[in-house]
């Protein structure tokens, strides 16, 4: 006499690298505070920017200088509001979700964050003629994570799995 059990249908379970979302929020939240000192040296007009001023390396000039406002908002502030967001979307939480749409904002918002760098990278080396150190911190950071998320998003296809859910 054959048993009668109800077998649960394979669902698809996203698993992650443990080390994505740990790497990916840490440098996140160093973004942010980059970002944040940066901006809060905008804000208070300060000069304190822990910055040599030389010819070469020169905070103040490039973080007083017309580049330093994008469509009328200092870009201190969006880097910022882009690292805040990405902070929230490499919240482990968000990297268990099975919407494939949150793993597509996360990596646009990133590679969008690499495009304004690379904008702001060329206005340091070719229009302003100085280098930020904390820019440059900024800059590194965004890259880096942006790398962490292109690795970890070409990992997670192979890394979907089939599994009873009882």
């Amino acid at each position: 006499m054959a048993s009668k059990t109800a077998v649960a249908p394979a669902v698809a379970v996203q698993t992650v690298p443990r080390w994505l979302p740990v790497t990916s929020l840490i440098l996140s939240v160093l973004g942010l505070a980059a970002s944040g000192y940066l901006s809060y040296e905008h804000h208070t007009s300060a000069t304190t920017l822990s910055c040599p001023n030389t010819a070469a390396i020169n905070c103040l000039k490039v973080t007083t200088s017309s580049y330093s406002s994008f469509l009328g908002m200092p870009v201190s502030d969006l880097g910022l509001a882009f690292f805040l967001v990405m902070t929230v979307l490499c919240l482990p939480a968000l990297w268990r979700s099975p919407a494939t749409s949150v793993r597509v904002v996360r990596l646009a918002t990133a590679a969008a964050g690499v495009v304004f760098v690379l904008y702001l990278a060329w206005a340091e080396l070719y229009k302003i003629d100085a280098i930020c150190l904390w820019c440059t911190a900024v800059h590194v950071i965004t890259a880096a994570l942006f790398g962490v998320l292109a690795v970890g998003s070409a990992l997670l296809p192979a890394s979907l799995t089939t599994s009873p859910r009882a």
